[in-house]
């Protein structure tokens, strides 16, 4: 029987790692902002306890980081051994998304019958396959570059609403602190590009599900009817 459960419960779970991520880093950043420490202003030793929650909040940030890196590692595992592959490979999750790269495209050893995406990237030849993944590397990249940037555009637009400030003043603010937004723009593209490469396997199989033509059953009164034997 055709195995339909595509794509496998690691890869599932992959995916769910890799979408934890920005919650715990939004969780931990407004836990850490709750902390601090000049709320030891009213308290007798307002020294050792701002050392306290200073230390706290550092903890917060901290613990926020490590598990942020935890997960990512978790994705890059759990990726591995959805496509029963050495976890050798895993090195290269110190090469952020870049190195997520390469492991998405190792094949699956033991593709289920059912995963199209693994059968068509097994048939293709090196001389297709080459730039067929160059063509994906750029639109991926092109693809997280083009949502970061409506993403920014839509922020600004609700935060001209919200505060009636006109929405060139607000550019010409994040203009003055460039450096800072650029980064910050550049680490949402690196978090967006290894989540495409996660979930184009996915689309991939459910657009071929989908597309797939349907074998039309026969009908079973036609074929009682032509087997009445007081027809002519």
């Amino acid at each position: 029987m055709e195995d339909l459960r595509l794509p496998r419960r690691h890869y599932m779970l992959a995916i769910v790692c890799y979408l934890a991520i920005p919650v715990v880093m939004i969780a931990g950043a407004a836990l850490a902002s709750l902390i601090d420490p000049e709320m030891a202003r009213s308290h007798a030793d307002y020294a050792r306890d701002y050392h306290l929650l200073e230390l706290a909040k550092t903890g917060v940030v901290a613990a926020t980081a490590i598990l942020m890196l935890v997960l990512w590692a978790a994705t890059c595992y759990l990726v591995l051994i959805s496509r029963q592959r050495s976890l050798s490979w895993l090195v290269l999750a110190a090469a952020g998304p870049f190195g997520f790269i390469v492991i998405a495209l190792l094949g699956d050893r033991s593709p289920v019958p059912g995963d199209m995406y693994q059968q068509f990237t097994r048939k293709l030849k090196l001389y297709w396959r080459i730039p067929l993944e160059i063509v994906l590397f750029l639109a991926v990249w092109l693809l997280a570059y083009q949502c970061v940037m409506l993403l920014r555009d839509l922020m600004i637009a609700w935060t001209s609403y919200r505060t009636g400030i006109p929405v060139a003043s607000i550019v010409a603010e994040q203009n003055a602190s460039s450096g800072m937004h650029a980064f910050g723009e550049a680490l949402e593209t690196f978090y967006l590009v290894p989540l495409v490469y996660l979930l184009w396997p996915v689309l991939f199989n459910l657009a071929s599900r989908l597309l797939k033509p349907r074998a039309i059953p026969p009908d079973p009164e036609a074929r009682n009817s032509s087997e009445d034997p007081w027809l002519p």
